[in-house]
């Protein structure tokens, strides 16, 4: 196929439409599944957070194994883009079964929550990681890269623009009915979402990719490639951290405002103000990048986001929202920069054990983006549990001090911890060009 360099508009608008589609469900699941689950469908706080952890533990397994498939696949359209063809439909009828609450017993609505919930993630993987893979077929220029992943980042955020209209639009679909305002709200997104997965198939181009005779990818060979990766590893961690915290400030943030402040209806501008920031940074990047390579932007963009849990430390409606715009600007540019750094680690992969495993890279990145996100509801759920929470009543101070450290100290502790990661990530870009350029010579 052809090696070019350059990515139109089009295909870059055609590729960030995929992941407006993915995250008009993830985002809703990740801010309001787990008080859906407590205050609309009945299951306990605790429960909700074991399910969590479970799913995430099958993850553990699923990642991997879509990484080899991926791989090993050869089709017609490529190796990526038949994953989106295939994987729409069913990725829109599972998130509706999702937020569906039928009338079954307390065990009942517990094994339904499992099924559909894992069904979800299971085929979120499908889509994901060829999706994510994708990219590192499109072009191998680290700044043709770094604009998609921006204009990625972009469409992502406008879904999160989106979902945080979904208390509004549940009170506007549901009148008065919580469970039929999530169902029929996830109807519209399902249907959105499928459509712009088809979008993404069709305008997506597949340029790079590996020789016959190339190593086939097995496990051993997958841990090979991650033990040698160190970029890979110490982006993993990121990964985890950043979405850790990301999922805990968003599925809290709700139960923040409706106990803590009182103000349930807030949430939304809340949400809404702080992704207009981000999005309106993640215009800015680019310039940014002419001026500060990336490895210090995305660790400025960190220290900036510390804004944004230090000002939940204060009951004070005018600083949090100071606070989340300032930290915004920081979270902006972390969200425009991550998932672009990821291409980059398979070439250096590729460079270190002469195996090229675009999938595989993809899932074990893939599998810390949800681990993160595992803990992101696995914690919540526990304290909530631990400190008394009641749904839908008066909350206890144990119960209202923990609500409060989740959306303030946990994140600033993370946030911390990404920064000292940073300083151990060695994969400048101008170490990139030497390592496409070696790979180049020898023709692979």
């Amino acid at each position: 196929m052809e090696n070019g360099k350059k990515v139109s508009l089009v295909e870059k608008l055609g590729y960030a439409s995929g992941d407006l589609a993915c995250n008009l469900v993830f985002q809703t699941v990740s801010i309001f599944l787990l008080i859906f689950y407590t205050d609309v469908f009945g299951i306990s706080a605790a429960a909700a957070a074991t399910l969590f952890l479970v799913a995430r533990l099958w993850d553990a397994i699923n990642d991997p194994i879509m990484g080899a498939i991926v791989d090993k696949t050869k089709t017609r359209w490529g190796k990526f883009r038949p994953f989106l063809l295939w994987g729409a439909i069913p990725y829109g009828l599972i998130a509706i079964l999702c937020f569906t609450t039928p009338n079954f017993s307390a065990a009942g609505k517990l094994i339904y929550a499992y099924v559909t919930y894992i069904g979800l993630g299971m085929v979120y993987t499908f889509i994901n990681v060829p999706y994510g893979a994708l990219t590192s077929s499109m072009t191998q220029d680290p700044v043709e890269r770094t604009s998609i992943s921006a204009i990625r980042m972009f469409f992502a955020l406008i879904g999160g623009l989106v979902v945080s209209g979904v208390p509004t639009l549940s009170n506007l679909f549901g009148k008065g009915n919580a469970a039929l305002g999530y169902q029929v709200t996830m109807i519209v997104f399902a249907i959105i979402g499928t459509f712009l997965l088809f979008v993404t198939f069709f305008t997506t181009k597949e340029r790079h990719t590996i020789k016959e005779n190339n190593h086939k990818v097995n496990l051993s060979q997958t841990i090979k490639v991650l033990k040698a990766n160190s970029p890979l590893k110490i982006l993993s961690l990121i990964f985890i951290l950043f979405f850790a915290t990301n999922t805990i400030s968003s599925a809290v943030s709700v139960y923040f405002f409706k106990y803590n402040l009182n103000s349930p209806a807030t949430i939304s501008l809340y949400i809404s103000s702080g992704i207009i920031v981000m999005m309106a940074t993640l215009l800015f990047i680019p310039l940014m990048l002419k001026r500060i390579e990336k490895k210090r932007l995305l660790i400025l963009g960190t220290a900036i986001g510390l804004f944004k849990p230090i000002s939940m430390l204060f009951l004070s409606m005018p600083i949090i929202f100071a606070g989340n715009i300032i930290g915004s600007i920081g979270f902006g540019i972390v969200v425009g920069l991550l998932w672009g750094l990821v291409p980059d680690t398979i070439e250096y992969g590729q460079y270190k054990t002469g195996i090229r495993a675009e999938g595989m890279v993809y899932a074990i990145v893939g599998f810390a983006f949800k681990l993160g996100m595992a803990l992101g509801g696995l914690v919540p759920g526990y304290v909530l549990e631990w400190t008394g929470y009641v749904p839908n009543s008066a909350q206890n101070n144990l119960t209202l001090s923990g609500i409060a450290s989740l959306v303030s100290i946990i994140p600033i502790v993370f946030f911390l911890l990404i920064i000292i990661c940073m300083k151990f990530y060695r994969l400048n870009e101008e170490t990139y060009r030497d390592i496409v350029f070696k790979l180049n010579q020898k023709g692979v």
